[in-house]
């Protein structure tokens, strides 16, 4: 059988996002990963400043990294609110930094940084050592 999507890439992604999910103080149950392009979304607790009706959710694609955005209430795409930075692979203890500051009003990155000139192999290579997160079983709510 041959597979559509690397999964090295996937297994990686996924050990990446359980980490970030648990560095936020989240469960897994919050989050989901997707190939085709590879991407991750995690809904968050808590509002941000300015869209006090709005839920929150933390993104991930390969090509632009972490962002955080707002919920539309007609299903439309997200509306991005604030893009971490250059980095498409930061440490995830980084990402639940930043994302608590949003969250609390603290200065946000606002300009795209556009998409980064990285190869599949580069991204695959990076996200690799992520998998082992997989072998740990995922917090549960109590």
């Amino acid at each position: 059988m041959e597979l559509d999507f690397d999964d090295d890439l996937l297994t990686g992604l996924r050990g990446y996002v359980r980490l970030v999910t648990r560095e936020l103080g989240l469960t897994g149950e919050c989050s989901y990963v997707h190939d085709e392009p590879a991407g991750a979304y995690l809904a968050l607790d808590g509002r941000l400043p300015g869209f006090p009706d709005r839920d929150v959710a933390l993104v991930w694609d390969e090509s632009s990294g972490w962002s955080v955005a707002v919920e539309t209430h007609s299903g439309e795409d997200l509306i991005v609110y604030a893009y971490f930075g250059p980095e498409v692979l930061p440490a995830p203890e980084a990402v639940a930094r930043w994302v608590h500051g949003l969250l609390r009003g603290e200065r946000r990155i606002t300009s795209w940084p556009g998409a980064r000139q990285q190869s599949h192999e580069d991204l695959v290579r990076r996200v690799a050592p992520y998998a082992a997160a997989l072998l740990v079983p995922a917090p549960r709510n109590p």
